[in-house]
Formats: C-alpha cells, sequence, structure tokens
C-alpha cells in the first residue's frame, strides 16, 4: 500500500533521508544527502506501461517491475508529493516544492529550484541555477537555459493551433527574466537576459537584452534600463 511506503530492492539509496512513507520505483539512483519529503514517489512509469498492466493487474510490485527508474543527485530535496516519472535525470542540489510533477525524459539541471504545484510535462529541459516559481507550467519540448527566472503561474505553450498533431517547443534562453502570469506560445524564442513583462503574452521571438510587454508583447526598454531600475528599487530599503 501507498501509506506504507515501497523501496525497489533495485534502487540504489546513498544515505538519503524520507520524512515519512515515499514510494522509489526501479533500478532508481539517489545521491546522498537527499531529502524525500512524505508521500514522494520516484520512478513512476510511463502512460504506455501502465496500459500493459491493466490486465495484468495493477500494484506496486508491477510498476516496480516496469519501471526503469529514475536519477537523482546528491543533496536534492524533493518535498512532500512530488512525483518524478522514469527516465528523468536531476543532478545534484535541486529543490522541489510541495506537489511537484516531473515527466519522463527530463533533465533538471544542478542547483535549480521548483516552486510547489510546478508541472514539468515530460521531455524538458531546465539548465542550472534556474529560479522557477509556484504554478508554473513546462511542456513537452521546452528548453529553459542556465540561471533563467520565471515567475509564478507562468504558462509555456507548444501547439499554435491546438489540438494539432505539430508540437514546437519554447527556448528561454540564459538569464532571461518572465514574470508572473506571463504565456509564451508555441515556438518562440526568449533571447538572452531578455525580460517579458507581468502578464505578457510573447506571441514572437524576443531579442536579447529587450524588456517586452503587453498583449500582444512588445519592447518598451532594453535589460540595462532595467536593472537599473532594479538596482534603484533596492537602494529604496
Amino acid at each position: 500500500m501507498l501509506g506504507e511506503g515501497y523501496i525497489s530492492r533495485r534502487a540504489k539509496l546513498e544515505d538519503v533521508y524520507t520524512e515519512g512513507p515515499v514510494v522509489i520505483l526501479g533500478p532508481s539512483l539517489i545521491g546522498q544527502k537527499t531529502i524525500l519529503g512524505i508521500g514522494c514517489i520516484i520512478g513512476y512509469p510511463v502512460r504506455a506501461k501502465l496500459l500493459g498492466l491493466r490486465e495484468k493487474g495493477l500494484n506496486l510490485e508491477a510498476l516496480d517491475e516496469a519501471s526503469k527508474g529514475t536519477s537523482i543527485g546528491r543533496k536534492c530535496i524533493l518535498r512532500s508529493f512530488t512525483v518524478v516519472y522514469e527516465d528523468v535525470k536531476i543532478e545534484d542540489n535541486v529543490e522541489t516544492g510541495h506537489h511537484v510533477l516531473i515527466r519522463e525524459k527530463s533533465l533538471i539541471g544542478a542547483g535549480t529550484r521548483i516552486g510547489s504545484h510546478t508541472v514539468v510535462d515530460g521531455r524538458v529541459i531546465i539548465g542550472r541555477n534556474v529560479s522557477i516559481q509556484t504554478g508554473v507550467y513546462l511542456p513537452p519540448l521546452t528548453v529553459i537555459e542556465d540561471e533563467v527566472f520565471l515567475g509564478p503561474y507562468v504558462r509555456v505553450t507548444n501547439d499554435k493551433y491546438p489540438p494539432s498533431s505539430r508540437m514546437r517547443g519554447v527556448t528561454v534562453r540564459r538569464g532571461a527574466v518572465i514574470g508572473c502570469g506571463a504565456v509564451l506560445l508555441a515556438g518562440i524564442e526568449v533571447g538572452e537576459r531578455a525580460v517579458v513583462a507581468a502578464g505578457a503574452v510573447v506571441t514572437k521571438d524576443v531579442d536579447p537584452e529587450i524588456v517586452v510587454a503587453g498583449v500582444p508583447a512588445r519592447p518598451i526598454s532594453t535589460r540595462e534600463e532595467y536593472d537599473e531600475k532594479r538596482r534603484e528599487w533596492e537602494g529604496r530599503g
């Protein structure tokens, strides 16, 4: 039973700490001094495998046998009810909030923090030292480079005319800032150190070092001007 927890005999845990019952499936590898919150599920099988198991009977032993496992680095903190699918790589010092979902074939770079109720919906690449706030949605084919900031409830899309059979991922380049509630439409690229204002709807590429705002988003200033305003704001404290 889930309430009692389950750890696969194939899993390799190196001095891992758990708050309470967790489920670890398949040949998952979890690095030293990582903390798993109560109710975490690691190595959950993909949909195709679940459908195959439906006729055989679905239980934790069957899920364990089906799972390819997943890889979690050292000194990570996965807070309560984080679910990580199989075939995911999480590097060292990554933190998640509560109720985070990370689906298959995703990569999370070292030092990244992912806020509560965020969905990383499979085949997503997230770089190092990325800050993802509460409630962000990242669909398949999204690429987030190093040191990006994603504000609360940012929505990224991958289908320009849904529901279609053609998916086009969004790329957010190194050091970019995406404000609260912004929407990034399928296939666009946000350039290095660009800034997208809160609530903006980005329908086309954003050049590096440019600040955009509005619906649809349009250039309003430069990153240099933005950083100067931020320094002034911080100085008032």
